[in-house]
């Protein structure tokens, strides 16, 4: 049990190696800072290996090891313990980010390397993978609370990483701001969860919640829909998912780490790790359900006409992350935990081969401007294609099995409109499939269409310590879906192997459908997604022209082509609805008003007040002897008046 114990150097790694980068990183070479920021995670991701296999050397019910360092806070009955907790819920979690944030790392190496603030960057990289683990393997809600919020500052640092680019900085503090919404609500649920068990910690609270709490009952939905606020803005579903899009004003690997390792993954495992809460709470079940249905289709959709190619990526993640919640709100964890699984691996490849045509084209990102690069940048053709197919739940490949899995759980749900969660994500699918192979298509097939003459000529592909993570990661995008073989018995080793984590009373079964029929359902999933591949071969390969006509049609064509570009004007109705009525408020009322009127006019005329009476008193000081002689006379007489009227009473 050694390495078990010693869980917490996990998360301590990388966290020196941000304080050794943020504190002295500009007097170290690159080399040296290089050094430190690699080898912090490096060490890190192979202690989490050891302690990993040790955790499944053990009896599958007692796979659970809880570290207590020391007693944080201490007030009255409230007691928060810095604690460390593994079991195969954080120990996936775990494995996911130290491994995939490694090979982001080493990634970071060839593509920031000619950036200004290199030790800058690799603090808050480190920084960010810290929070991460600290929120997953923390043993009660506080330490999560205190990962999920660190998470939210290196989002912020990160994607405002070019802070003298406007854009760069306004989408940090969008993300900032939005997700302190979400914040605000998983903080209420913490304080609520208190007051109903007497404590914040996990072993003292899931255990007993079906005994504590009724099932449906006023308490327990209110935590669990509090909870789930947090987690709609961290993992930026409906309707705090505006955020996310513009968070790609952030270095290209830095996108890769939150769409993939961190942060929007956070709420999906906070959502998983309250099973036992949410299992006893049916309406929040159906609003989990519904919001990532919804989420999953309504995202897909917008990125059917984006032309920024990480954009792109980040609706796909957007819309992935609601197939997650969806599995969550069927009582599908395991299958919630598989598609985070396989979704680190094929998106993070997605985003780092995104990076590499960037990196290629010397900063290019309308995918307008590219087309040709099959040939041009082999390598990271071939991964990005791999991660394509199995973003697009195409067979043999790990999203096919994982998305495959959500489908089939949401057909043969027990939640009420089961059907229509299915029909949602099936028609996410084929929208996912075809808005996916519309970028490859654009990015990689026919010729380069740059008109910059620069970019032209120094087209290349990227060096060896960028396609090498991406060579990893597509690897894993093939391999990552035999962890959840449909079918063969006993072939789910991840269902295996979490089930003591979600084995609780109050769960919702999940019984095993006929063979026939789940082979139908796979037709029609893979059906959807051959569909939307085939049109966009269409539409971008085979008769690019006809796409062009068709987003110059008139009528109601071009309002749905306007609409779908321009977002659903979501950013916009935010803007009329809360920004700006705040914005108004906040000059025309608090400022002017209450701050100018009432704050400064209350100073100010205390002020004014006190030099008028000094004006009035300082006339009393003549400097003439005879004139204080009087007064001190008329004092004392008026001592001596006084003195004898009292004495007289």
């Amino acid at each position: 049990m050694t390495g078990l114990k010693l869980i917490w150097i996990v998360p301590i790694l990388p966290l020196l190696g941000a304080i050794t980068n943020g504190l002295i990183g500009k007097l170290l070479s690159k080399r040296a800072v290089t050094f430190v920021a690699l080898g912090s995670t490096g060490f890190s991701a192979l202690f989490a290996l050891f302690a990993f296999i040790e955790l499944l050397s053990l009896d599958p019910s007692s796979r659970i090891s809880e570290s207590i360092l020391f007693t944080w806070i201490e007030s009255d009955k409230f007691i928060a313990e810095a604690g460390i907790q593994i079991d195969p819920l954080s120990g996936v979690f775990m494995l996911i980010v130290t491994g995939v944030g490694f090979l982001i790392h080493i990634y970071s190496v060839g593509y920031m390397g000619h950036e200004d603030g290199y030790s800058r960057y690799f603090a808050y990289l480190n920084l960010f993978m810290f929070s991460m683990l600290l929120l997953v393997l923390g043993n009660n809600f506080l330490i999560m609370f205190i990962g999920w919020e660190g998470v939210g500052l290196c989002s912020y640092l990160l994607i405002g990483y070019y802070y003298d680019k406007n854009s760069a900085v306004d989408a940090g503090k969008k993300a900032f701001v939005v997700n302190r919404i979400g914040d605000f609500g998983f903080i209420l649920a913490i304080m609520w969860i208190f007051w109903t068990f007497g404590s914040i910690d996990y072993t003292s609270v899931f255990p007993v919640a079906h005994e504590v709490l009724p099932i449906g009952g006023f308490t327990v939905t209110g935590i669990t829909l509090l909870l789930f606020i947090g987690a709609t803005g961290k993992s930026a579903q409906i309707p705090l998912y505006t955020w996310l899009p513009d968070a790609m004003e952030g270095p290209t690997p830095v996108s890769a780490l939150i769409h993939a390792a961190t942060m929007v993954t956070a709420g999906v495992y906070m959502v998983a790790r309250c099973n036992a809460l949410f299992n006893i709470a049916p309406t929040s079940m159906i609003v989990v359900a519904s919001i990532g249905a919804i989420t999953a289709l309504f995202a897909a959709t917008m990125g059917l006409y984006q032309y920024d190619i990480k954009r792109v990526l980040a609706y796909s993640t957007v819309s992935q992350l609601g197939y997650m919640f969806l599995a969550c709100g069927l009582g599908a964890y395991v299958a919630a935990v598989f598609h985070v699984i396989t979704h680190a691996f094929f998106k993070a490849c997605l985003f780092l081969g995104s990076g590499s045509v960037i990196h290629g084209l010397s900063g290019e990102q309308d995918m307008r401007q590219m087309g040709g690069l099959k040939k041009l940048m082999p390598l990271t053709h071939i991964t990005f294609l791999i991660s394509t197919l199995a973003i697009a739940g195409i067979p043999v490949f790990a999203g096919f099995f994982s998305k495959d899995e959500i489908l089939l759980s949401a057909f043969f749900g027990e939640t009420q409109g089961h059907l229509i969660y299915w029909a949602l994500a099936t028609t996410a699918a084929a929208v996912t499939s075809f808005y996916m192979f519309r970028l490859y298509y654009l990015t990689f097939s026919g010729v380069l269409r740059s008109t910059d003459q620069h970019v032209r000529d120094h087209v290349h592909e990227s060096p060896p310590v960028m396609t090498a993570p991406l060579a990893i990661l597509a690897g894993l995008a093939i391999l990552g879906g035999l962890l959840g073989l449909p079918i063969i018995k006993d072939a789910h080793i991840l269902k295996s192997f979490l089930a003591p984590v979600f084995s609780t009373r109050g769960a919702i079964e999940q019984p095993h459908p006929p063979m026939q029929i789940e082979f139908l359902l796979m037709a029609v999933s893979v059906g959807v997604a051959v569909i939307g591949i085939m049109v966009a071969r269409y539409f971008y390969y085979t008769n690019p022209e006809s796409a062009k006509k068709l987003a110059k049609k008139e009528g109601w064509i071009k309002i749905v082509y306007r609409t779908i570009q321009n977002k659903y004007y979501v950013d916009e109705i935010y803007d009329a609805i809360f920004v700006k009525p705040i914005f108004l408020a906040s000059r025309d009322l608090l400022w002017r008003i209450f701050d100018m009127k009432v704050i400064d006019g209350l100073v100010n005329g205390i002020a004014n007040f006190f030099y008028k009476l000094s004006q009035t008193i300082r006339k009393t000081q003549t400097g003439f002897v005879r004139n204080y002689a009087m007064i001190m006379v008329l004092g004392v007489v008026a001592v001596i008046s006084v003195w004898f009227i009292v004495l007289g009473d």
